[in-house]
């Protein structure tokens, strides 16, 4: 029996996430006040009584789910034998494998989502949700395609996201459609993640991971970057800086935690897009969440 523990990426918040944690442990109750003090302010009133609009900014977001992710887990007595995370959830999972302290991790995601701010607002670009062609079949369109666009997230078979600038995102949505797509639907997103347009973000974060200490985890991380476990810290880190520029396999990562013996998946943090995603990749696969 072999417990998968997984962790959601931008697009889970929501307002009110992790208020009834704050209020009935307090244990969480201090790891909250601890993060308000790491990011210099209350990240906790915009999270629990904020707007939509307020937790839609990436500088709030990031933190706002890794913090929800990682109190949640260490609210669990239960430990993972194997761990994962979508894109920003990949963090979360390296804490709660040990791989990275609460509050290092939390210093990463803050400057994670500063510099991804950064970028977005230097190169204005997007991302659009491709429903109903082959992974190849997207990827050979994209090719011909003369601007920046790029697969960014295989998130399961017949759903893939693409990432560039606008002209490029909109010049793909049209020959995928013409392509026979099911839909190519236009994301509300800051900018091109997981594309070439995220380099300078990348440089920024590179520093700040490199200066970070990483610990042999308890368990691998199935990273983002070629769905493969790791263990070595100094792999880790390395995985964690290449993926801001690279495609997130998730349909690959799920893949070989199953051909790796997982039995069970459990979603940790806001949402349930990942039990869906992972039912997707294999019916039979056994996924539930907390939240």
């Amino acid at each position: 029996m072999k417990k998968a523990f997984v962790f959601p990426g931008q697009g889970a918040q929501f307002v009110g996430m992790g208020k009834d944690l704050y209020e009935t442990s307090a244990e969480a109750k201090a790891l909250f006040e601890k993060a308000n003090e790491i990011l210099g302010f209350r990240i906790t009133d915009l999270m629990f009584n904020g707007t939509d609009e307020d937790l839609k900014q990436t500088k709030v977001t990031q933190p706002a789910i890794f913090l929800h992710s990682v109190i949640l887990a260490k609210s669990l007595t239960e430990k993972p034998d194997m761990v994962a995370g979508h894109s920003l959830g990949e963090f979360s999972a390296l804490v709660a494998n040990g791989a990275l302290s609460f509050e290092d991790g939390l210093r990463l995601v803050h400057a994670r989502a500063l510099a991804m701010q950064k970028a977005c607002e230097a190169n204005p670009s997007t991302m659009a949700a491709i429903l109903g062609l082959s992974d190849e079949t997207v990827e050979n369109i994209l090719k011909e395609i003369d601007e920046v666009v790029v697969p960014a997230n295989y998130n399961c078979p017949g759903q893939i996201v693409i990432s560039g600038s606008n002209k490029g995102i909109e010049i793909a949505c049209e020959k995928l459609k013409a392509a026979g797509a099911k839909r190519a639907l236009p994301l509300k997103v800051g900018g091109a993640f997981h594309s070439p347009l995220m380099e300078p973000a990348r440089e920024e974060l590179a520093k700040a991971i490199r200066e970070t200490k990483f610990s042999t985890p308890i368990c691998p991380v199935y990273q983002n970057v070629n769905a493969q476990p790791f263990t070595d810290p100094e792999a880790i880190k390395e995985n964690l800086i290449a993926q801001l520029t690279a495609s997130v396999r998730w349909t690959q990562t799920v893949q070989n935690m199953l051909a790796d013996g997982a039995t069970s998946f459990l979603e940790i943090g806001p949402g349930k897009v990942l039990q869906g995603l992972i039912k997707k990749v294999d019916p039979n696969a056994e996924a539930e969440g907390i939240q």
